[in-house]
């Protein structure tokens, strides 16, 4: 593999805090629903200095505009080290008001920190009474030179359709995303007519974890295909996204809360962390535009037709191919070295 350059990547490991003394809960607490309160405009609560600046910036990212009765993760300073402990590898070190030194807490991570890796924030969260940590890592990457490029659809019949420069056979992902979503919203509006809002609170939150299994396994297959093809992945821009499926009044059901734009940033940074080039181009017309005349077409459920040259093929399809082609314009040696698109 040849390189040109470096490149930082970033991505959330998530651990959990284990096991609590009864102070080091108390305290963690306290800085914890302090932290809630600020946030809700309460100036007057004792709050670590360097996490009150965190509050502060955290409100005007959300523009004053606060969930009533959502927790909002507590946000810290990059202290996370290793201690080798018979318990775990890893320590948090939280700032708490009025405690020299603040608390050091140990963590349980799904991945390791390894030596390469500088942690940048923390993020701590409480979920059904457990404490949770999301840290953000980065790491300078060499960037791998493309050979060929990936192009992504995003759509709500098949979440994700790719087409490969050197392999024109497309591949579809997610079908069952659009069964799940359909499911879980009858469900909630079930709920929701015999008001039971704490159920569908609980529901709200499975959901979100099935949804987000489904979007980790999705994404890694799409990177790992670029990375066996030595690929750039091209990611159509989110802005404006509305594919047609059954009708009017399923597509908002479905438009309303499709995961675009997390299925995007897994990809994102799942490619980056291994060295892959990511672009993102404009959908505009994408869906509409025939790839083999570049006329305007029909759109008939998942069928493309374009009337100007009679050829027909996967809507999905023909949008990935033209996103593909749009792609070439980023690659570093346009025209060179990378494999044309081929087309059925």
């Amino acid at each position: 593999m040849s390189s040109e350059s470096l490149m930082r990547a970033r991505k959330t490991i998530k651990g959990k805090i284990l096991e609590l003394r009864k102070g080091k809960e108390e305290l963690l607490r306290r800085e914890y629903e302090n932290f809630q309160r600020y946030l809700r405009g309460d100036r007057s609560v004792p709050l670590y200095s360097a996490t009150k600046q965190q509050a502060e910036r955290l409100f005007k990212r959300l523009k004053g505009k606060l969930k009533p009765n959502k927790e909002y993760p507590m946000i810290l300073r990059r202290d996370v080290y290793r201690a080798g402990t018979k318990l775990t590898p890893y320590w948090l070190k939280i700032p708490i008001y009025g405690v020299k030194g603040g608390i050091n807490v140990p963590i349980k991570t799904h991945e390791p920190i390894t030596e390469d890796m500088v942690c940048r924030e923390a993020k701590i969260i409480r979920r059904n009474g457990e404490w949770f940590v999301y840290i953000t890592v980065e790491k300078e990457v060499e960037e791998r030179n493309p050979k060929s490029v990936l192009a992504v659809d995003l759509g709500i019949r098949w979440i994700a359709t790719t087409v490969n420069s050197n392999n024109p056979k497309p591949k579809f992902y997610g079908k069952e995303l659009r069964r799940i979503k359909g499911h879980y919203f009858y469900l909630r509006r079930s709920l929701a007519l015999k008001k039971a809002y704490r159920a569908i609170k609980r529901l709200r939150h499975k959901e979100r974890r099935v949804v987000n299994d489904i979007l980790h396994k999705i994404s890694r297959a799409i990177v790992n295909e670029a990375l066996e093809n030595d690929s750039m992945i091209v990611l159509g821009k989110l802005r404006g996204i509305r594919k047609k499926g059954k009708g009017r009044k399923f597509n908002r059901k479905l438009n309303n809360g499709f995961p675009y734009y997390r299925l995007s940033q897994f990809i994102e940074y799942k490619a980056k962390w291994l060295g892959i080039k990511v672009v993102k181009v404009s959908e505009k017309n994408t869906s509409k535009a025939c790839h083999k005349c570049g006329n305007k077409g029909l759109r008939i459920g998942s069928l493309f037709k374009c009337p100007k040259c009679g050829y027909s093929c996967n809507a999905d399809y023909n949008g990935a191919v033209n996103i593909l082609k749009r792609g070439y314009g980023y690659t570093p040696y346009p025209g060179a070295g990378l494999t044309q698109p081929l087309t059925r």
